[in-house]
């Protein structure tokens, strides 16, 4: 497996939110997380990216330990995050967010290519690529959030909650894109509410409640069972 997480217990100061928490995601993969708000997810998600450190437990990405990693050493490593709420410099211009993804050495050497691989995949983007990233709609910094993480040059990119805040229209073709993600080598960790979105995309999925992993399987298996289809579909 590309990343293992085996027994992860997260928290802030003396308050828990993940306990036990173990899952995998192999290389070429779209692995999904879902569960209700207040879950755990985007805790379990900063974990793996580095940004908080787990209490106990174990989590590797290529045969690495990265329990002693420093967290800005994780991209490195080749781990690239898309942040719930896109967290993009809204006064820079859209360029000028997407280079912030490639500042490590190799992927700067690639900037050229990997700035024409994201605007080929936004087009939208290279026309806009002068204008404050603030000035662009949501989906449209959502795109640059994502361009961002694959300027890294990444061999897995965890998006956390990548379709909140964006109109119906614009769901499908986010999708489409971590789909395509995937398609160019990237293996894909996804959390997301929106759970038949997440589970038609995946190739694995995990079901997260409060703090705790309670299913796990394939998407077709997890839309079978009741439980799920009433807290989940509406079904």
């Amino acid at each position: 497996m590309l990343l293992e997480a085996r027994n992860l217990h997260i928290g802030y100061g003396d308050a828990s939110a993940v306990w036990d928490v173990s899952l995998d995601v192999g290389a070429g993969e779209i692995v999904s997380v879902i569960g209700p708000n207040g879950a755990g997810k985007t805790t379990l998600i900063n974990a793996i990216a580095g940004l908080l450190r787990c209490r106990s437990g174990d989590l590797s990405f290529d045969g690495h330990n990265m329990n002693c990693v420093k967290a800005h050493d994780y991209c490195g490593h080749g781990i690239a995050l898309v942040p719930e709420g896109r967290r993009l410099f809204v006064k820079m211009s859209v360029e000028e967010n997407l280079e912030l993804g490639c500042y490590l050495r190799a992927a700067r050497a690639a900037r050229g290519p990997s700035l024409e691989r994201i605007y080929s995949l936004f087009p939208i983007l290279r026309d806009k690529r002068r204008q404050p990233a603030g000035e662009l709609s949501g989906g449209q910094q959502q795109m640059v959030a994502i361009g961002r993480a694959l300027m890294a040059c990444p061999r897995i990119v965890l998006f956390d909650e990548p379709s909140l805040g964006l109109a119906p229209t614009i769901v499908d073709d986010m999708f489409d894109i971590i789909a395509r993600v995937r398609a160019d080598g990237a293996a894909v960790l996804l959390v997301e509410q929106n759970v038949l979105k997440a589970l038609e995309v995946a190739d694995r999925a995990y079901v997260l409640e409060q703090g705790r992993i309670v299913a796990q399987g394939l998407p077709e298996e997890l839309m079978k069972q009741s439980r799920i289809r009433e807290a989940y579909l509406g079904i």
